[in-house]
C-alpha cells in the first residue's frame, strides 16, 4: 500500500496566494520557480534582484512582465503590491535578517531559507520583528515536508523501530569555487555545519520530535587550502537525547556527495541513501519480518513547501516549520561550533516536550 501526501486540486491562478522571489541564484532558477508554477496554491507574483538583465529573463520566461522585476533598492515599492502576499527570501544568509525586517515592516508574510540567519541574535530579532508586525514567518526545511522524512518519523514515534538506540547521518559534497559567497564567514556564518550539516540536525530534530540535551564536536580546517581560509572543511558531532538515544553526524565540504540518514532501534531500522536530494529519495523500512520499500506519490519538495505556507497564509495558523524552528537550530549549531573550539561536551537548554518549537500538524502535511 503506498504511502502518499493528500492529493488536492490546484486552484485557479488568480485565487493563489502571490510570491515575490528575493534572490535569482540557482535554486531559484532550477527549483523554486517551476515549483511555485506547477504548486497547488501558490502564484509567481514578482521578482527581486541585484542583476536587472537576469530578472528580466526569467520574468519574460516566467509569465511575468518589466514591471514584475525589482531591485533590491526597490524593495519597499512591493508594499504597494496588492497581489503580493508573501515574500521568499533566497540570498546570502548574511541578508536574510536585512530583508525578513524590511518584508515585515511592509506587511508581507516572509518565507525565509535556511539556515534563518547567521547566528542567534539575528534569527530571534527576525521572529521578533515578524511577530511585532503580525506577519508569518517559516524556515524553509523543504525535508520536513516530503513523505519519506514523515514516514521515518512515524515509524519512529508509532513505536513501529522499538525503542531508539542510534541515528546516523552524513550530508557532504565538494566545494570547489573558493570565491563562492558560502566560503567566507561574513556572508555564510560558518562552513558545511551551516549550509548542509544543518539537514541533518534538523531532520533528526524533526523524526525525533525532541530536542538535543548535550553535543560533542570536532572540526577540520586544513592549513594551505584556499578554500578554507575562513570556514571549516569538516565537522563531526554527537548530540544525546531523551532515553539515552546517540546521533553521531558528519558534513564536508571536501568529500563526495553523500546524503544518508539511518534511524535503529530495537526491534527495526530504517535507513535513507540519498536521504537530503531534492529528487529520488531511497527509503528502507528493515523489521522483524522483512525489508520494505514503500512507494511514494510523486510531489516537488519546493511546491510542498511554499504551498503549505500559502495555506497557513489564508488560514491564519501557524507554519510547521515556524521562524521558532530556524532559531533552536542556530541555538544547537552555536553549541557545536562552541564543543569544537573546547574540545568539551556542552549541556544545551532547550525546551522539553514533543515539537516545542514547531506548529500545528495541518491536513496539507503528509499523512501516514
Amino acid at each position: 500500500m503506498p504511502l502518499k501526501p493528500e492529493i488536492s486540486t490546484p486552484e485557479p491562478e488568480r485565487q493563489r496566494v502571490g510570491y515575490a522571489v528575493v534572490g535569482l541564484g540557482k535554486l531559484t532558477a532550477e527549483e523554486l520557480i517551476p515549483a511555485i508554477r506547477t504548486s497547488q496554491h501558490a502564484r509567481l507574483a514578482a521578482l527581486v534582484t541585484s542583476e536587472k538583465d537576469k530578472g528580466l529573463a526569467l520574468a519574460h520566461a516566467s509569465g511575468l512582465t518589466d514591471d514584475d522585476v525589482y531591485a533590491y533598492d526597490d524593495f519597499e515599492r512591493l508594499a504597494e503590491r496588492d497581489d503580493v502576499d508573501a515574500v521568499f527570501i533566497v540570498l546570502p544568509n548574511s541578508m536574510h535578517r536585512e530583508f525578513v525586517e524590511r518584508a515585515a515592516r511592509m506587511g508581507k508574510h516572509v518565507l525565509c531559507e535556511k539556515p534563518l540567519s547567521t547566528n542567534v541574535a539575528d534569527a530571534q530579532a527576525m521572529v521578533d520583528a515578524c511577530r511585532a508586525a503580525g506577519v508569518l514567518l517559516m524556515t524553509a526545511y523543504r525535508c520536513q515536508y516530503t513523505p519519506e522524512h514523515w514516514a521515518v518519523r512515524d515509524a519512529v514515534q508509532s513505536g513501529r523501530l522499538g525503542t531508539i538506540r542510534t541515528i546516523d547521518s552524513i550530508h557532504s559534497h565538494t566545494e570547489e569555487d573558493a570565491q563562492a559567497w558560502r566560503m567566507r564567514r561574513e556572508y555564510a556564518g560558518g562552513g558545511p555545519l551551516v549550509d548542509v550539516g544543518i539537514y541533518s540536525l534538523n531532520i533528526i530534530r524533526f523524526v525525533l520530535g525532541k530536542e538535543p540535551l548535550w553535543v560533542f564536536a570536532d572540526l577540520n580546517q586544513p592549513q594551505g587550502d584556499p578554500r578554507f581560509a575562513e570556514i571549516e572543511e569538516r565537522v563531526a558531532w554527537m548530540m544525546g537525547f531523551e532515553g539515552g538515544i546517540v546521533a553521531n553526524c558528519l558534513t564536508s565540504y571536501a568529500s563526495r556527495d553523500t546524503s544518508a540518514l539511518r534511524v535503529v532501534g530495537e526491534a527495526g531500522k530504517v535507513e535513507m541513501d540519498p536521504a537530503f536530494n531534492y529528487t529520488c529519495l531511497d527509503f528502507t523500512l528493515t523489521d522483524k519480518e522483512a525489508a520494505h520499500r514503500p512507494r511514494f506519490a510523486s510531489y516537488d519538495q519546493f511546491g510542498n513547501e511554499v504551498d503549505h505556507f500559502a495555506q497557513c497564509i489564508r488560514e491564519g495558523k501557524t507554519p510547521w516549520t515556524p521562524g521558532e524552528e530556524g532559531v533552536a537550530d542556530h541555538i544547537v549549531m552555536d553549541a557545536i561550533y562552541e564543543s569544537a573550539r573546547t574540545g568539551q561536551r556542552v549541556t544545551l537548554k532547550l525546551p522539553a516536550g514533543q515539537d516545542p518549537f514547531r506548529g500545528e500538524r495541518q491536513p496539507d502535511l503528509p499523512q501516514r
